[in-house]
């Protein structure tokens, strides 16, 4: 199979994974909302996708060393979509919170390989545009994802099987694909083991983590701490949605521009210009009344620059890590946007308490980005060249 068509089934699988996830979150929250299950009791609930994450990232860099990229997709997408399945047969708090922890792990499998397989076969000067393509389709997955939430109205089980059978339907592709391996990790004829890729890839790609942890922080912070903050300062429901929605219809938007310019003029440049661009706005965004239109407007134009983060994140750490370390690189990228996700609630939370701007950590962790990037990067470049 040529590398075109093996690079759109990777799309089509990382794209109703994204369907999968923006459907869950919301649905389930609404279940539970109908069920007079808590509000603390639900969000606890959400975590257990990211804990799911992280209780598997350790193993996933040997699991594709040891496997490659192929099964590890097959049986991710296996756990997802039987998960999926599962949903309607016992509605119990305790039972969904297992199920939405496998299917973390069988996303983060799913999208680790596939991120990894596109990152080590895509050419430099494509790189950055595949990567978009990449986070795009995550992107509009997860947008279309609660249009699918009434359904419910029908039959409380019926998204949950509709998602099943249309992750089923995309992992069909996979067998159609060949199978490969990540290249070895050696260094003076000898194989590296794990930790020593763990420091290796971090000496030289540290800078490329922030850009994931940065959107996984601001992505999840947003989501759940700034209706409670606007809501406290006067906006109505309506404005807060369409907040919401603005800062992820800005990031669909230049998704794919931003990484065919990082193609043409550098990833660094670029990163630079995502992270300035959204400081520039989310500050605008601080200095007008939270009930105001406006600040939809200056939400959306900073989702149009930060909306990219996590995938000019990955390009950039591939571009800084040398070929045979991009599966660690990979799974590091993977690790901080989890991580982020975690702390973004609970860190805007006590933010929240204590200051009036709620942005306030937001240009703190962006403003720290373009420091490292400025100071830093010509470093990471030469420690490239030494391990290449």
């Amino acid at each position: 199979m040529n590398q075109k068509r093996r690079f759109w089934i990777l799309v089509i699988i990382v794209s109703i994974s994204g369907f999968s996830q923006g459907m869950l979150l919301p649905l389930i929250s609404a279940i539970f909302e109908k069920d007079g299950v808590s509000s603390t009791l639900n969000g606890l609930n959400a975590t257990a996708l990211y804990i799911g994450t992280l209780i598997v990232s350790p193993f996933m860099e040997l699991l594709l060393r040891r496997f490659g990229y192929k099964p590890l997709i097959l049986y991710g997408g296996a756990l997802v979509f039987i998960s999926l399945m599962a949903f309607p047969l016992w509605k119990s708090v305790v039972f969904w919170f297992v199920l939405r922890l496998l299917i973390g792990i069988g996303d983060h499998a799913l999208h680790f390989a596939t991120q990894t397989w596109i990152t080590s076969f895509s050419s430099m000067d494509r790189l950055g545009k595949n990567i978009a393509i990449y986070g795009l389709s995550f992107g509009v997955g997860f947008a279309v994802g609660p249009q699918f939430v009434p359904l419910m109205n029908i039959y409380e089980g019926l998204p949950f099987i509709v998602s099943s059978l249309l992750c089923l339907f995309a992992w069909s592709f996979v067998f159609f694909l060949k199978n490969e391996f990540p290249e070895n990790v050696q260094m003076k004829g000898e194989d590296v083991g794990f930790w020593k890729r763990v420091t290796l890839t971090s000496s030289v790609a540290w800078a490329a983590f922030l850009g994931p942890f940065g959107f996984g922080f601001l992505e999840s912070s947003l989501n759940a701490m700034y209706p409670v903050y606007a809501l406290r300062n006067g906006a109505n429901l309506v404005l807060i949605t369409q907040t919401l929605t603005a800062f992820a219809l800005g990031g669909i938007l230049t998704q794919l521009p931003l990484g065919m310019l990082s193609d043409k003029i550098g990833r660094r440049a670029v990163v630079l210009l995502a992270f300035g661009g959204g400081t520039v706005f989310f500050l605008i965004a601080t200095l007008i009344p939270v009930a105001s239109w406006w600040v939809v407007f200056a939400v959306f134009c900073a989702g149009m620059f930060i909306g990219s983060a996590f995938s000019l994140g990955i390009a950039y750490m591939s571009e800084l890590v040398p070929k045979q370390l991009l599966p660690m690189g990979n799974l590091l990228c993977g690790f901080f946007f989890s991580i982020g996700s975690l702390s973004g609630p609970i860190v805007g939370g006590y933010v929240m308490e204590h200051t009036v701007m709620n942005y306030l950590m937001i240009l703190v962790i962006l403003l720290a980005f373009i420091t490292v990037v400025l100071l830093f990067s010509p470093l990471f470049m030469k420690k490239k060249e030494a391990l290449d």
